[in-house]
């Protein structure tokens, strides 16, 4: 049975940095295809902050573009978000999510996520 755990959110001010963790365990997760989503406070919606492939392709949201890193140690089972020039609209609940599909088989965890605090 597969888990994953984030790690790494807090409070910080205008222009500060965070790195957040999500750890998978509990299977191999190397196939899997991995992502940063997030949920702003008052918002229904989750939305896609970053996404990491298992071959290493990435893809961000254009409004962290330049400013967010995602990567993955696949070693390990760990993924990254690095944040920098934080805003306060980067406030949420940061949720990662691994998720391996193929004509046979679908698996996709979640973890439960990790606040993040953006304020001046």
């Amino acid at each position: 049975q597969g888990r994953v755990v984030e790690s790494g959110g807090g409070s910080v001010q205008i222009g500060e940095s965070l790195r957040l963790s999500c750890v998978a365990s509990g299977r191999n997760f190397n196939a899997y295809d991995m992502a940063w989503y997030r949920q702003a406070p008052g918002n229904e919606e989750r939305e896609l902050v970053a996404g990491i492939t298992s071959d290493g392709d990435t893809n961000y949201a254009d409004s962290v573009k330049g400013r967010f890193t995602i990567s993955r140690d696949n070693a390990k089972d760990v993924a990254y978000l690095q944040m920098s020039n934080l805003k306060p609209e980067d406030t949420a609940v940061y949720y990662c999510n691994w998720e391996y599909r193929d004509s046979h088989s679908a698996y996709d965890y979640w973890g439960q996520g990790t606040h993040v605090t953006v304020s001046s």
